[in-house]
């Protein structure tokens, strides 16, 4: 039954990252003053299938000069890693139920960097490596503070799971204890998952769509359906941990709006300068985050003292 319930929400989800494409293109266009994809279906329904179509029977080409099997596997193993973390997710279906859940998050996001490194490195193309490396130094940077928010919180609840985290939020959401944290979070999952302004990865104005320039078809598909899912489970795990509110309707709304936050952000923002990206990362956003865990240690040991 686990693995009929798992099943059921890796086709969810794959049904969500097809419509989230839509929907990006509709909301950009609509951001722009035009229309977006409204010719294949009534409004644009079936785009997402007939770009589906298009892309898997597609003719795969590769470099030559290319790592083969290191090209070939590295999107598979970005969009396998992304699915693999929606096992996070308290679903009232008792699918998972772990206790340090959100150290299994950090870990498996930590492993992210790897397919990302390597689809630029294999495809021995000089604009794909670059693009790559600004892509790992980007997410590695941008870990630590993830990690450090995610500290505040288990210092102060004292709990390892998600689930027990909206648990915990029942009387009042932790945003309004955790608004700047909160600010943080999202800077950093905007920065993690490569999305405007901090789409570094792929910077078309300098880097030619960066790390993948090489692929086509399949390939191309499956680094931006891992890219895309990465895309809902941030916003989840955010409303887990700051807005709470048990698994229904009104978390799946809480979510949906913090996706159309990040698509929006993507139509209102220019792409950020990457020296200023780094510096924000180490100058700004490292000390913040260790000031607001040593205070909420303080915090924790007044409470407990008192």
């Amino acid at each position: 039954m686990v693995l009929l319930y798992y099943l059921t929400v890796l086709v969810c989800v794959l049904i969500s990252v097809a419509f989230l494409t839509l929907f990006e293109r509709k909301v950009l266009g609509y951001v722009q003053i035009r229309k977006g994809p409204n010719k294949v279906g009534l409004i644009g329904i079936l785009q997402p299938f007939s770009d589906a179509i298009k892309l898997f029977t597609k003719e795969q080409t590769w470099s030559n000069v290319s790592n083969l099997i290191l090209y070939y596997f590295s999107p598979v193993f970005m969009f396998f890693m992304a699915l693999f973390l929606w096992v996070l997710i308290p679903f009232s279906s008792g699918l998972f139920d772990f206790n340090f859940s959100l150290f299994f998050f950090l870990c498996i996001l930590s492993l992210g960097v790897y397919p990302l490194m390597i689809a630029g490195w294999s495809s021995n193309s000089k604009y794909a490596l670059l693009g790559g490396l600004r892509g790992v130094a980007q997410t590695i940077s941008y870990e630590v503070s993830l990690a450090l928010v995610v500290l505040c919180f288990i210092l102060f609840i004292g709990e390892y799971s998600l689930d027990n985290f909206i648990d915990f939020q029942s009387p009042v959401v932790l945003f309004f204890l955790y608004y700047f944290l909160c600010l943080v979070w999202l800077v950093s999952c905007l920065a993690e998952m490569n999305r405007t302004p901090f789409d570094f990865a792929e910077g078309e104005s300098e880097l030619v769509s960066g790390f993948n320039v090489e692929y086509s078809a399949g390939g191309f598909a499956l680094l931006f359906l891992g890219e895309y899912s990465m895309i809902i489970l941030m916003c989840t795990v955010m409303v887990s941990l700051f807005f709470g509110g048990e698994l229904g309707f009104f978390y799946f709304m809480k979510s949906s709006g913090l996706v159309f936050l990040v698509l929006w952000l993507r139509g209102t923002l220019p792409r950020y300068r990457y020296d200023k990206l780094m510096g924000l990362a180490w100058k700004s956003i490292l000390p913040f985050s260790l000031h607001m865990l040593f205070f909420y240690m303080s915090m924790k040991v007044l409470i407990e003292f008192f």
